[in-house]
């Protein structure tokens, strides 16, 4: 059963350009920001809050929000007009970090990061809308200029959060993020064109056509396969790296591990130059570079830690691993967004909320493995089980390439 057909109506193309694509990139790395931020706040909302044993669900429960906001709202671009929902969900978000903020006790705290999640979905409400307004032949790299800004949020939310925690408290995070996104906004919505849909779902109906799409789309399948074993990858390192450099014999503090994660968000070019490798026509061989960064970044992590390297060789080794295995792993995402933005109009919507949701399952697997991993068998253990994700995605994407030729 194939889903019915939903076209959009939408405004002249001279409006569809009044907002700059750096606009939406902002607010989706601000947006993007509280995903994460919690693992470096978690010993002073545990000394405020007193959360004991339910510090460790914080970050989990954000998550969780996350996975729900992506299968029940992200789906409703393809019901609704999209500026009154993008706007609606920035709004919801805005409350929930002010919540978040002022949270007095423990479960309110709780509550509030579970519906901050759901509503950061509004990210992949963004994506799409961005890719709506742009011509095919340049498409590729708006994608990739807004995966920019995602990835970026993804990777400043920790040492943003430690360094604001640090200075004024994990409150103040919360709060200035809430402010920052709220400006943010105030520019963005009220030059947003509006892309509605001609014709309408039910919303049960809707949901239940993400399962057809998935079955239907063999695109979509192959990108989220892709892109699920990278984030695996990509979260077993970045999980694992922080404890590393605090132990022996590298022994750094906080600060200098919130420094070196910034050193990885350098990555996020890796997303733009392959958008634009994909417009060209390069889209294949772009994919290629890209796991192979990703590879050559696991051998150098590895060759870091070794007897008789000095310390600060080393450091350097691993900030260069970081920012290798984020431009590859974003430059996957990017041509992978591309592509499936090239999919059925109608179900924008739902494919991006789908390519999320499915590779966000590889994120949960390399999250979970890390810890165990690296506790049975160190950081070589760490990075073989990464090499083994890298090499799967790179060797599948080939595999892939050979069938269609």
């Amino acid at each position: 059963m194939q889903t019915p057909d939903i076209r959009c109506s939408r405004l002249p193309a001279a409006s569809q350009s009044a907002v700059p694509v750096a606009w939406f990139a902002v607010m989706v790395a601000v947006a993007v920001l509280p995903l994460y931020a919690s693992q470096t706040l978690l010993v002073s909302l545990d000394a405020s809050l007193h959360l004991g044993s339910k510090a460790t669900l914080i970050t989990g429960l954000t998550m969780l929000g996350y996975a729900v906001g992506l299968v029940t709202l992200v789906p409703l671009t393809d019901r609704f007009s999209n500026r009154p929902l993008i706007a609606a969900t920035l709004i919801a978000q805005i409350v929930c970090l002010f919540a978040s903020a002022v949270a007095p006790v423990a479960w309110v705290f709780l509550v509030a990061t579970f519906a901050l999640g759901v509503t950061a979905s509004v990210v992949q409400m963004l994506v799409p809308a961005a890719a709506s307004l742009a011509p095919v032949a340049s498409r590729g790299a708006v994608v990739g200029t807004v995966m920019s800004g995602l990835m970026l949020g993804i990777m400043l939310s920790r040492p943003i959060a430690a360094f604001v925690g640090g200075l004024l408290g994990w409150r103040a995070f919360y709060a200035g993020d809430a402010m920052v996104l709220a400006a943010v906004a105030l520019v963005v919505l009220k030059r947003l064109p509006d892309v509605r849909p001609v014709g309408t779902l039910p919303y049960r109906t809707l949901l239940a056509s993400m399962a057809q799409i998935v079955a239907r789309e063999p695109v979509l399948r192959r990108r989220a396969l892709y892109q699920g074993l990278l984030m695996a990858g990509f979260n077993l390192f970045w999980s694992s790296v922080a404890i590393v450099l605090s132990r022996a014999p590298l022994h750094l503090d906080s600060y200098a591990i919130a420094i070196f994660a910034l050193a990885g968000s350098g990555g996020v070019i890796g997303a733009p130059l392959a958008g634009r490798a994909a417009d060209r026509g390069h889209d294949v061989g772009a994919a290629i570079v890209a796991h192979g960064l990703a590879i050559l970044a696991v051998l150098i992590a590895a060759a870091s830690i070794h007897q008789g390297i000095p310390r600060t060789v080393a450091v350097v080794m691993l900030a260069l691993a970081a920012l290798l295995i984020d431009s590859g792993v974003v430059g996957d995402q990017a041509i992978g967004r591309r592509a499936i933005n090239m999919l059925t109009q109608e179900s924008r919507g739902r494919i991006n909320g789908l390519f999320t949701g499915l590779f966000f399952v590889g994120s949960a697997v390399g999250a979970t493995l890390a810890g165990p991993v690296l506790a049975r068998f160190g950081w070589l253990g760490v990075c073989a089980a990464t090499l083994f994700f890298f090499a799967a995605a790179t060797l599948l994407h080939l595999r892939d390439t050979i069938r269609k030729a």
